[in-house]
């Protein structure tokens, strides 16, 4: 057998589990997605405000954005050249919306979670992840020279038992609790109140929450779980990406300005890699400040989300969501994606999950709803479900 025939084998494998993912050429205008000449509506995006997929906030930024500003290319880390005035200006701004705090860019999320923790741990640091965190940030626990222990999804009270048993272990310095805030694959939600009352329990706990799929949708600004709950000034660090309701690229850390100054002299991924165009620094700042005012949009999101949740439920299905990312969870790999195909013909780009993305059994449609689909539209799809 040949080096080739190895993987070869492995795809076949993938393909007869119906796990075989490939690349999908398509044609986007507005909501609508076009593949292999078929029109759909999008609902497999994360432009859960409808922002990147408007136009008319495209040519009002260029229109008030002059050439001379519009840099394609930092051409270096933000250390050697790249830190632009475009850079200062969007942690300036991050920095007044949260309370004062030190705000930090990154040039992806995945960046940011696969940074962070290695950064701001040692063989003397404990993290206590949930189950079901991102992949970044298992790669970050991963890369870490921390101990870590895994608790069950959502289970705080499992949470207090660990902290409970390794907060008066002199092995550890610290100890640093990493969740989301909405899960990505189930569409849940922790809840962040009764984690920072568990946190201020204990003197050496950080608490780590990537807010990735909330900003921009939860709050009354747009700023995410934290600030729909009140504790944005409880919690030691909150992350966050630019590529999902905030229609731009990126990721941002809201923390104490001694550890922003650390991670800059620290963090791999940040001090070694060329910083992101200036223009998707000033393209950022400029959506920031309209999420700022979209709480309309916000409020209309949430009325459509719990309609659909309800219909999921109704028609048999478990449905553990409680946001705008509405599993539709079936099981079985290719019966899964046979019923995306389904959907996709009828009008609506919905896409399968499947393992590894998910844990085997548990294929799942996943319909990311946007804050610009009609009822009509609403009501055509829970009928096909």
């Amino acid at each position: 057998m040949s080096l080739i025939d190895h993987y070869a084998q492995q795809l076949d494998a993938l393909k007869q589990q119906g796990n075989l993912r490939q690349f999908t050429a398509n044609r986007q205008q507005g909501r609508r997605i076009q593949i292999g000449g078929r029109q759909m509506l999008n609902l497999a995006s994360n432009d859960y405000l409808g922002l990147a997929s408007d136009i008319q906030l495209r040519e009002q930024f260029f229109d008030e954005t002059p050439n001379a500003q519009r840099w394609m290319s930092s051409s270096s880390s933000r250390l050697l050249t790249g830190n632009f005035p475009e850079y200062e200006q969007l942690e300036a701004s991050l920095s007044r919306a949260f309370h004062g705090r030190a705000a930090l860019l990154f040039n992806s999320g995945y960046h940011m979670n696969i940074g962070i923790l290695p950064a701001l741990s040692d063989s003397k640091t404990l993290i206590l992840a949930d189950k079901l965190v991102h992949a970044s940030m298992i790669d970050g626990i991963r890369l870490s020279a921390a101990k870590y222990v895994r608790y069950r999804h959502n289970d705080l009270h499992h949470l207090a038992q660990l902290l409970q048993k390794y907060h008066e272990d002199e092995a550890f310095e610290r100890i640093i609790v990493v969740t989301e805030s909405i899960f990505s694959m189930d569409g849940d939600e922790t809840d962040l109140a009764e984690l920072v009352r568990i946190k201020k329990q204990f003197s050496k706990v950080m608490l780590y929450v990537d807010e990735a799929h909330a900003v921009g949708v939860r709050g009354a600004q747009g700023l995410g779980c934290a600030e729909q709950y009140g504790v944005i000034d409880e919690v030691d660090l909150i992350v966050g990406a630019f590529g999902k309701a905030m229609a731009s690229i990126g990721g941002y850390l809201i923390c104490h300005p001694v550890i922003r100054a650390y991670l800059i002299n620290s963090m791999r991924p940040l001090i070694f890699s060329t910083a992101l165009p200036p223009v998707c620094m000033a393209w950022t700042d400029f959506i920031f400040q309209k999420v700022l005012a979209l709480n309309p949009q916000r409020q209309h999101l949430q009325r459509i989300s719990q309609s659909l949740r309800q219909v999921v439920a109704a028609k048999g299905f478990d449905c553990p969501s409680s946001s705008h990312i509405v599993p539709v969870i079936i099981g079985e790999s290719q019966k899964t994606v046979e019923k995306a195909q389904a959907l996709q013909a009828a009008g609506f780009y919905i896409m399968p999950v499947r393992p590894p993305t998910v844990p085997q059994g548990s294929s799942r449609l996943r319909i990311s709803l946007i804050a610009s689909i009609e009822q009509a539209e609403l009501d055509q799809l829970a009928a096909l479900l």
